[in-house]
């Protein structure tokens, strides 16, 4: 049996949280009104949380995460080519099989496109793009504007509530 304390709250946390969910419902409210998909930011904003809220790590998310999703222009070019010659599984295989060659072997040469973000968005894209009237440069412009707003907003949130914390006395960490 665990004998684990039970904590309060952590009051910063809860500032932050709150601070969260509104940022997110004026996300989704905005980008519905436009008509537009949601995910491309929210993933953004969500990689931005995985890598630790590291500011350095942006560019890598909105660079990748554009990049996966020039590649689904990309595979279709390249499957329209080569389907014909060996076929269309095989030639989007082919694709597949260079771009995670490309993400492996060149990632530390060229890393603000060629990283995980790019495959994800990659798969992400292709799965989406199963949806009729999936427009890809408007997925690219919600991933550049919508995603850099949603990152910009949490670190705003984030400074927002280290001020609220201090000016109560409270040690932020």
């Amino acid at each position: 049996m665990s004998t684990s304390k039970i904590q309060k709250p952590d009051k910063q946390r809860l500032i932050f949280g709150a601070f969260l969910v509104s940022l997110v419902m004026v996300g989704e409210i905005v980008l519905e009104h436009f008509h537009l998909p949601p995910w491309p930011a929210f993933m953004c904003m969500i990689f931005f949380f995985i890598s630790h809220m590291d500011i350095k790590s942006v560019p890598h998310i909105l660079a990748g995460a554009v990049f996966g999703i020039v590649c689904m222009i990309l595979v279709k070019l390249f499957v329209a080519q080569l389907a014909p010659v060996i076929g269309f599984v095989p030639s989007k295989l082919l694709f597949i099989a260079i771009l995670v060659f490309a993400i492996v072997a060149l990632g530390e040469i060229f890393p603000i496109i060629l990283n995980n973000y790019a495959f994800t968005f990659f798969l992400c894209t292709s799965l989406s793009s199963k949806i009729p009237d999936t427009n890809l440069y408007e997925l690219m412009g919600v991933t550049l504007i919508g995603g850099g707003f949603l990152i910009a907003g949490v670190v705003g949130i984030g400074k927002i509530t280290e001020l609220l914390m201090r000016n109560q006395g409270e040690v932020v960490t």
